[in-house]
Parts: C-alpha cells; sequence; structure tokens
C-alpha cells in the first residue's frame, strides 16, 4: 500500500525541489561585483590621490620658477655691478696725472734747455724705447754741456712716481752750428725714457696733490 501523509499541508516537511546551483551562481555572481567595487574604488582614489600630487607638484614647479626668476634679476645685477666696479677698477689702475706730470717737467727741466718732443703712453706704447708695462714718457730736447743732461736725468728721477730714467742716447749734433727749434746745433741732444709706477690703490685722485717743494712746488 501507497503511505499516506495525514499531517496538514502547512505542516509538512518541503522535499527541495533543485540542485542549489542557481543560489551559488547569484553568490558568485555577487561575489565578483564585490570585487569590482572594490577594484573601481581602489582605482578611483588612486586617480584622486595621483591628481592632488600632481596638483601639488605643479603649485611647487610654479613657486620654483618664481624663485628662479627673482634670482635671476638679482643675478643680472649683481653681475652688472661687478662688471661696473671692475671697469671703475680698470680705469682707476690706467688712470695717470699727466697734468701734474708736466707740471714737474716744467719745473726740473734746466733754465738754458728745452725740449723738442714729449710722448707719453699709459700702457708703455710703442713711441717707448723700453719695454715697459706701465705709464711711459719719452722726452727729447736740448741742453748745453753733458753734465746738464745727468743732472736732469737725476731731477727727473725725483719727480712723483717715476721708477727709471733711462738714457738712450747724448750727442752733439754740430759743434759750429747755433741752436735751433729744430735742431740742437753745438747744444746736446738728448733722448731719454721715463718710467712711471701704476697708480697705487689708495692714491688721491687726480689735482689733489700738489708739486712738492723739491721740484718747486709750494709743499
Amino acid at each position: 500500500m501507497r503511505p499516506v501523509n495525514l499531517l496538514p499541508e502547512d505542516q509538512r516537511r518541503r522535499e527541495p525541489s533543485g540542485d542549489g546551483r542557481g543560489a551559488y551562481a547569484l553568490l558568485g555572481a555577487l561575489a565578483v561585483l564585490l570585487v569590482l567595487t572594490v577594484l573601481y574604488v581602489k582605482v578611483s582614489n588612486d586617480a584622486t590621490t595621483r591628481a592632488a600630487d600632481a596638483a601639488v607638484a605643479s603649485a611647487e614647479a610654479d613657486a620654483l620658477e618664481r624663485q628662479v626668476a627673482e634670482l635671476g634679476a638679482f643675478g643680472d645685477f649683481a653681475q652688472t655691478k661687478e662688471i661696473r666696479v671692475a671697469s671703475v677698477r680698470q680705469l682707476a689702475a690706467s688712470r695717470f696725472d699727466w697734468e701734474r706730470m708736466m707740471r714737474e717737467l716744467a719745473r726740473v727741466m734746466p733754465a738754458k734747455g728745452w725740449l723738442h718732443s714729449a710722448q707719453a703712453s699709459v700702457s708703455g706704447g710703442e713711441g717707448s724705447t723700453a719695454a715697459v708695462a706701465g705709464p711711459s714718457a719719452m722726452l727729447s730736447g736740448c741742453l748745453p754741456r753733458q753734465p746738464d743732461v745727468a743732472d736732469l736725468m737725476l731731477r727727473l728721477r725725483r719727480m712723483h712716481r717715476v721708477e727709471d730714467v733711462t738714457l738712450t742716447e747724448s750727442v752733439l749734433e754740430d759743434e759750429r752750428g747755433s741752436p735751433t727749434l729744430d735742431s740742437c746745433g753745438d747744444y746736446y741732444r738728448f733722448d731719454v725714457t721715463v718710467v712711471f709706477a701704476p697708480a697705487a690703490p689708495a692714491e688721491p685722485p687726480a689735482g689733489r696733490r700738489s708739486v712738492p717743494a723739491a721740484l718747486g712746488g709750494g709743499s
């Protein structure tokens, strides 16, 4: 005989209607969706972080560019200042008080002598026979006697900033001729080179010091 279940319908045990694979598939799909969601959130966070880092880096780069521009302007100013200072120092080192030299030369020249020519150079120059790098002057003139030439060289040696006086020649051109502006005649024609020391850094500007009394000046 076939058994008969006498329990009410709502109290009877229900038998599973399927094998449960659909539920597992649903759970797997939910798990995959969860993983994708987590990955999306992570990627989004990484992208946001990178964007923020890029913004910070861009701001720092802009700040550095502004600093470089400011420092560049300061560097240009400093370089310009150095160039100007170097130019002033070069001019100061090359300056020479030619006015004072002429005033002193007029005082040391013997009364009966005169100059035919005077060539001067701040850097030695092509007109100088001596191989000098500093200021120099070539003097050519006439004097009655040889001792007068020697005396003139001693006086020239006592002038301001003179380092050396070199005699190129001292000759009697014409024993019977009369001295003229172009010829020494029976006077001795002399050629001397006067070498001056470079200007000292602490030396006063030109015109501040007078000719010493030893050379006929007032101080």
